[in-house]
């Protein structure tokens, strides 16, 4: 773990629940682009996912070189169709399925 990894942490760990939520909200997720408007859906035994990633680089080690686009997580969970997760980073070490529940009930005052 770097010194700036250690204070991100740290600074995250003092964070209140509601900080955290707004900071992530406004965090940039980039996923590759499908030829028609929306999104690259993948059916799990979990259920429909898309992939999506933290960094540029993360997407092209997951599809290579590719056509993509990026948004905010706030609006990334406007436009997921009903019933499609976000896998956060698939195949990275710090895989997660985004918490949409918790970022639209932050978005209406439910957080905290």
């Amino acid at each position: 773990m770097s010194l700036h990894d250690l204070i991100r942490a740290e600074t995250v760990a003092m964070m209140s629940r509601s900080e955290r939520l707004a900071k992530m909200r406004s965090a940039r997720l980039y996923f590759q682009r499908p030829e028609e408007p929306g999104f690259l859906v993948s059916e799990t035994e979990e259920g429909a996912v898309v992939p999506v990633f933290s960094s540029l680089e993360r997407l092209a080690l997951f599809a290579g070189p590719c056509e993509w686009a990026s948004t905010t997580v706030e609006d990334l969970v406007d436009l997921l169709p009903e019933g499609v997760r976000a896998l956060v980073d698939p195949l990275g070490p710090r895989a997660f399925v985004l918490d949409t529940e918790a970022v639209r009930a932050a978005d209406t005052g439910g957080a905290e």
